[in-house]
């Protein structure tokens, strides 16, 4: 069945998409998307930027301020981020906010991270339009003890302190988020340290999401175990009487986990083709519509039939659009085509706003840059769309 004759949502629709772009910001981004579809100006950069930044190179921030930091950053602060705030909103369009630190060991560092995230949380309480905040564990506590956690070792006395200390941390910003009445979006992280991370948002979700959902554990459906997780999380979150928060994404680190299961001599994680994935996402989706009264999801995806089919779901089971259980979020500078026609088709959408300083958002940006680069060199959809607006206008 297509997606596409189900509902009045048309994603190819660009001038719904680029509306909030003039004629010379267009232009720009057809400058910036371009740049990004070289993938090997896109790898030189990469490999680059995070050294230049760290000697202190002139003019290397200048030109990532006014290039890929503004098309997919909110600001290097949270006041930064109101601008932006306010120019989704004009759209119908809600932000999702996140300071962007991860892979913290200090404790200074640590603890600014959940400082920032509070500030955040007090933001979106004065803000109708910022319904949720996202944080990372690995913000709150270093990487080798989340996989430590995982392992059957026993922690070191110090290392037990760290566990005390960022599971303070991590309720601080709950406890937070559950008197001020705003969202906490937990973040995935790699399989070695992502059932550590699991354990923890499942403690946090028992203790806030009783009468409403403030705390949501991510499900990476490129896993082939995660579905079957969902489900069960779902479960236990009935007989333990509270409700389940559940961001829905397809995955990260694909790479990452399948050279991390060849270098140990272990079976992967991920499913064996995209297809599978896509499956997998699609039956998360169905499952988290089927059951929104005691699930809180998030569609969080670039993926133009999975947003399609969660949409036809509503609208099938004539639920009302704007259902605080049902969401759909896009990255900030991306998928603005889903975004901006969701929005305007009176749907729940969000924008993931990251903020932070330059060099702590790098990893993030390196992303962002990667994913728009074209490997086989053909045109990536971003570029087509802008094109298409482009010539709709007439420039």
């Amino acid at each position: 069945m297509d997606p596409e004759s189900q509902t009045e949502l048309n994603f190819n629709n660009t001038e719904i998409a680029f509306s909030y772009k003039s004629d010379k910001e267009l232009k720009h981004l057809k400058w910036l998307f371009t740049m990004m579809n070289n993938s090997r100006l896109v790898n030189f950069g990469s490999a680059i930027t995070p050294l230049s930044l760290k000697l202190n190179i002139p003019f290397v921030k200048s030109i990532l301020r006014s290039t890929i930091f503004k098309q997919f950053v909110g600001g290097e602060n949270l006041l930064d981020t109101q601008k932006t705030i306010d120019l989704l909103f004009r759209y119908n369009t809600l932000t999702i906010l996140d300071y962007g630190a991860e892979s913290k060991t200090s404790e200074i560092d640590m603890d600014e991270v959940v400082t920032e995230t509070v500030s955040a949380i007090e933001l979106a309480a004065s803000n109708n339009s910022v319904p949720v905040v996202s944080t990372k564990i690995t913000g709150l506590a270093p990487n080798s003890l989340l996989i430590k956690m995982q392992s059957d070792q026993a922690l070191n006395q110090g290392e037990e302190y760290q566990r005390q200390k960022m599971i303070s941390r991590l309720d601080r910003i709950c406890k937070t988020a559950y008197e001020l009445k705003v969202g906490v979006m937990i973040d995935a992280e790699e399989s070695w340290m992502q059932e550590t991370i699991d354990n923890l948002v499942s403690a946090m979700m028992e203790e806030y999401n009783k009468t409403e959902v403030i705390v949501y554990n991510t499900f990476q459906l490129y896993r082939h175990d995660k579905l079957n997780y969902l489900k069960a999380s779902h479960e236990k979150a009935i007989s333990s009487n509270y409700m389940l928060g559940a961001k829905l994404v397809r995955g990260a680190y694909l790479e990452k986990e399948r050279n991390y299961a060849e270098e140990k001599g272990i079976p992967s994680v991920i499913n064996t083709d995209k297809a599978t994935t896509d499956k997998a996402y699609d039956d998360a989706i169905k499952y988290c519509v089927k059951n929104y009264k005691t699930i809180a999801s998030v569609c969080a995806s670039h993926n133009m039939n999975s947003n399609l089919l969660q949409a036809n779901l509503i609208e099938d089971a004539a639920i009302e659009k704007n259902n605080p259980h049902l969401n759909f979020c896009q990255l900030l500078g991306m998928s603005d085509n889903i975004t901006f026609n969701l929005a305007a088709a009176g749907f729940n959408v969000a924008k993931y706003v990251p903020y932070g300083p330059i060099k702590e958002v790098i990893p993030y940006l390196i992303r962002r840059a990667q994913e728009n680069s074209s490997i086989t060199g053909d045109m990536s959809r971003e570029l087509q769309l802008i094109l298409k607006e482009q010539k709709r206008r007439g420039l």
